[in-house]
């Protein structure tokens, strides 16, 4: 679909209804209950983290892209000429501004992966306008697993380079992010990078205020999920009936985000009868925080070398540049 000189070019390889409820039903009749985030993530969800992102108690995402910014010139530099930026989970985009910018007058093409089509149409369509000059590719799709990327976009791209932020790698255990990152390599290339964002470790207090903020946005897009179950799997849950549950495990270093019921009570699912206890939680979401050495570690075991790190000055925040670890790069050599 052309806006300006730019075209977008969209393809939707997004999983069936039914990886959704497969996952839903095996979820919910699982002891604990749980359900993955990437459900959370439908328009309403996608509009509801981007309120997120904007909250104060929220340091993540203006500190990453503080560090963006600063990074931007080298972050360029290290592409280089003819890149092919690829974006796992396309979100709102405000980062892949900066990249873009850094990487205007390198003629790079954009690709976007995202698991919620409109927000991904919408989100390509707006970068499409703002750079009519890059050609942006949109690919509706799960990211977690294994994605043929559109010919087109490969032909012309010297190098491929994939773009993780908002340290969403934290929603993967620790062995799932190995995995994930294992896996990547077949997207970007064996001479291909990433540049990925990573939470770090840090107290208790700020952590979980940055999970549980005051105007409750964080709780609504944790009901959220139960709204959509309601409108897609044919459910009947009633989301006022569930508290937002935050907290931070020191032991296990994640944050973890429940849905709590208040009372007893009993949902419908696709049919299915669902029984909630007093007290009981569903499981939505876990964000691991590393250390710096601890993420390098597991970026080695996935078969990425550690090139260069980015933090703010209090280090609650990290950007890493991973190499494919075939790849052969003069990281000092000045353009």
């Amino acid at each position: 679909m052309p806006t300006g000189t730019s075209t977008i070019h969209f393809t939707d390889l997004r999983p069936d209804l039914g990886d959704f409820l497969s996952d839903a039903v095996e979820g919910l009749t699982s002891s604990p209950k749980r359900i993955a985030p990437k459900y959370f993530y439908d328009q309403r969800g996608s509009e509801l983290f981007d309120r997120i992102t904007r909250l104060d108690e929220y340091y993540p995402t203006r500190t990453e892209i503080s560090i963006l910014r600063d990074a931007a010139p080298e972050i360029a530099r290290l592409a280089g000429d003819d890149c092919l930026l690829i974006e796992y989970g396309s979100g709102s985009s405000l980062k892949t501004r900066i990249l873009l910018d850094a990487l205007r007058d390198r003629n790079p093409s954009y690709l976007a992966i995202d698991i919620s089509g409109d927000h991904l149409v919408a989100s390509a369509q707006q970068l499409a306008e703002e750079y009519p000059e890059i050609d942006v590719y949109a690919v509706c799709a799960d990211y977690s697993r294994p994605i043929a990327l559109p010919d087109q976009a490969l032909a012309r791209a010297s190098k491929r380079l994939a773009f993780f932020p908002g340290s969403t790698i934290g929603n993967f255990t620790p062995a799932a992010a190995q995995k994930f990152l294992a896996a990547s390599i077949g997207t970007v290339g064996p001479k291909g990078s990433m540049l990925i964002g990573v939470d770090l470790a840090k107290s208790k207090q700020v952590l979980e205020a940055a999970y549980d903020d005051a105007e409750g946005i964080t709780a609504a897009f944790n009901r959220n999920l139960l709204t959509r179950m309601n409108r897609e799997l044919n459910a009947n849950f009633a989301p006022e009936n569930f508290r937002h549950h935050a907290f931070y495990d020191a032991e296990k270093g994640r944050i973890e985000m429940h849905l709590e019921s208040k009372q007893p009570q009993t949902a419908t699912l696709d049919g299915r009868q669902i029984e909630f206890a007093q007290g009981e939680r569903l499981h939505t979401e876990n964000s691991y925080k590393y250390s710096l050495d601890d993420f390098r570690a597991l970026a080695a075991r996935a078969g990425y070398q550690s090139a260069q790190t980015w933090t703010d000055p209090n280090q609650w925040f990290s950007v890493h540049w991973l190499d494919a670890a075939s790849a052969r790069r003069d990281l000092t050599a000045s353009d």
